[in-house]
């Protein structure tokens, strides 16, 4: 990993923009804003911004610049980045253009936030491989930050970056002291950071270090190509540039690992684990699986990293592969710090964890012009995958009855969320936390909306970004295709290799909450816990006690089939009756106790019939199994 310091970069950062350049930049910006923005309301009455007017104020300055006169670019980018923050949306973003894009702005340690009973405390937990201070390490307690105290210099940071919540911009402000993507947001105003803190060897102490830049380990999708992966994103981008820079900085193994393909063939387990032991995965930079000693017992750990994959499929079948080789009897899921992906991986991921029908989160447009004539592009695009035509009708429709936004209708197709079923029997807990954004956000509120298991925050709610996110590009692209292209397009080609996102499509709930935006919102979990010094320094020891005793608490099932023909084989545990339906019917209805039972389906299903076998406790739908056609 090659680095220079900040003010090294800053000397080889001479501006390119000219002020045509400028104004194109501010025009494509309020085209996003006026005409695509779907919280545009509620953020105008949640935060008491104008971004739009804004935005004309700026083009108002620039008409009074010439190339002589106008200010330098790092002004004009503070500028037209102060707009995006405003309205506080991860989503909604300008993208700085080279050199700044694919860089990120460093100190070399990590440090996060746990609470004693005198309140909040802030103490290094990684450092940088190589960096080296006398007395400094994991453990060191930081309380003051360029003079300032720490909790202030929090705050401080959480109010200048966007953040739907204020446990989303404390989260995020914590984050920005030691890591800044500058695609996302200039360069810090300091060249160094003065440290005040107490040493590993108890004594206190001061420690000036110079910011450095370096390259970010580049994203795994492209989110500007016509694919169906870029129109179902739902990602926090600076979440996701942080959590990649954070794998570089502080676990090059890992970064190591993925270069080298992931593990071998031979390397990837078939055997269960054992308490302590993690479990080697094709997909390392996604996943992290293990078998947990807690002090209620065994428990199964799958940390999910991020769902940004191309595929979500194979996200899907490798998540399968790890539910079989952690302990059945309880899975602690943990999203912590997953600003999402692929909205499809997230939602197909829950059918393997209950046996209820998964309904995906619905989405909507806001209604206005360019969005009508979007949709009635893409009302039937099969070739690309890209097909809007759902919302067309009600976006016509929304012309006559001044509805201000489409109907809702989701992203994630019902019948593949649905497709394989329950894998995994044991009860489970979800862990979240205020950097939980966008897929992430959609997969928390799923969870809860389901029934699937308790919620465990170790924050107020989840970041609340809960929208589809669409880039310029796409959406520049999107008025190309089909032939013949669309020449009245508002959309153009932006200087010096900037972008721009946007958030397209609004999140709602479902069940109980259902219509409830998730924006600004977020998920409320069930469970609060603060993390400890433990947490934060021995691997989430008390963290994951706290939610084995969740789990141990909560009834365990067991329902297994296998089909012989018209024969199927059927163990139970904890159940008292078993419906079964073949190709969607209903076939048979049994009661049962623990042990196998042996039940004759007539008439006998055909070798391509799915097979669904329901188990119930008490009444209650408790656990399912599919099999599926041809199996």
């Amino acid at each position: 990993m090659k680095t220079m310091d900040l003010s090294d970069f800053l000397d080889g950062t001479n501006g390119a923009l000219t002020l045509e350049d400028r104004r194109t930049l501010t025009e494509q910006a309020l085209v996003l804003f006026e005409d695509n923005y779907v919280h545009l309301p509620l953020k105008t009455a949640m935060h008491a911004v104008n971004p739009v007017q804004r935005l004309r104020l700026l083009l108002t300055r620039l008409g009074r610049q010439t190339e002589q006169t106008m200010d330098p670019e790092w002004r004009f980018h503070a500028a037209l980045s102060s707009v995006f923050h405003s309205v506080r949306d991860l989503h909604t973003n300008y993208l700085l253009p080279a050199p700044f894009a694919g860089k990120v702005a460093f100190l070399p340690f990590r440090v996060e936030e746990y609470h004693d009973l005198n309140g909040p405390r802030y103490i290094v937990t990684h450092v940088v491989r190589d960096f080296a201070a006398p007395g400094f390490g994991p453990g060191v307690v930081i309380h003051h930050w360029n003079g300032v105290p720490m909790e202030r210099a929090v705050d401080l940071a959480g109010d200048r970056f966007a953040g739907s919540n204020p446990a989303a911009r404390r989260s995020r402000g914590l984050q920005s002291l030691t890591i800044r993507p500058l695609v996302m947001h200039l360069p810090p105003d300091e060249d160094w950071v003065d440290i005040g803190c107490t040493g590993t060897d108890g004594d206190p102490g001061e420690l000036r270090l110079p910011w450095q830049v370096t390259d970010n380990l580049p994203p795994y999708v492209d989110a500007d190509g016509l694919s169906a992966a870029a129109v179902a994103q739902g990602l926090d981008l600076v979440g996701d540039e942080i959590s990649r820079a954070t794998k570089l900085l502080f676990v090059p193994d890992v970064v190591e690992l993925e270069r080298a393909g992931g593990p071998t063939d031979h390397e990837l387990t078939t055997e269960p684990a054992d308490a302590g032991q993690d479990i080697p995965t094709a997909l390392p930079g996604f996943f992290r699986a293990r078998a947990v000693q807690t002090p209620s017992g065994v428990f199964g750990h799958i940390r999910i990293f991020t769902f940004n994959t191309n595929d979500p499929d194979a996200f899907v079948v490798e998540f399968v592969r790890l539910l079989g080789l952690i302990p059945q009897d309880g899975l602690v899921l943990d999203v912590r710090d997953n600003g999402g992906g692929h909205i499809f991986a997230s939602e197909f991921l829950l059918q393997t964890l209950t046996p209820r029908r998964i309904v995906p989160e619905p989405t909507q447009f806001i209604s206005t012009p360019l969005n009508l004539r979007l949709c009635r592009r893409h009302a039937a695009n099969p070739t690309r995958q890209i097909d809007l035509g759902p919302w067309f009708a009600s976006l016509e429709q929304a012309v006559e009855t001044g509805a201000s936004f489409s109907a809702t209708f989701p992203i994630t197709p019902e019948g593949r969320a649905n497709t394989i079923g329950q894998q995994y029997q044991g009860p489970v807990v979800l862990i979240i936390n205020a950097r939980c954004y966008s897929a992430t956000d959609i997969l928390s509120a799923g969870f809860q909306d389901h029934g699937v298991g308790p919620v465990l925050g170790v924050d107020d709610n989840t970041g609340a970004g809960g929208a589809n996110v669409w880039t310029h590009g796409l959406l520049k692209a999107l008025f190309e295709v089909p032939d013949p292209a669309d020449t009245a397009s508002p959309y153009r080609e932006l200087p010096g290799g900037a972008n721009m996102r946007v958030s397209i499509r609004r999140t709602v709930r479902v069940g109980a909450l259902a219509g409830t935006p998730v924006e600004d919102l977020g998920v409320t979990p069930d469970i609060r816990h603060r993390m400890t010094r433990d947490d934060v320094l021995h691997d989430n020891t008390d963290l994951l006690a706290r939610a084995g005793g969740i789990l141990a608490a909560l009834p365990a099932f067991r329902l297994t089939a296998t089909r012989d023909g018209a024969t199927l084989r059927i163990g139970t545990k904890g159940l008292d009756r078993v419906d079964v339906f073949v190709a969607g019917r209903p076939r048979a209805s049994v009661d049962v106790a623990d042990g196998d039972t042996s039940l004759t389906v007539t008439p006998a299903p055909g070798p391509r019939d799915t097979i669904r076998v329901e188990g119930y406790a008490a009444g209650v739908l408790a656990a399912a199994r599919t099999i599926a056609r041809g199996a």
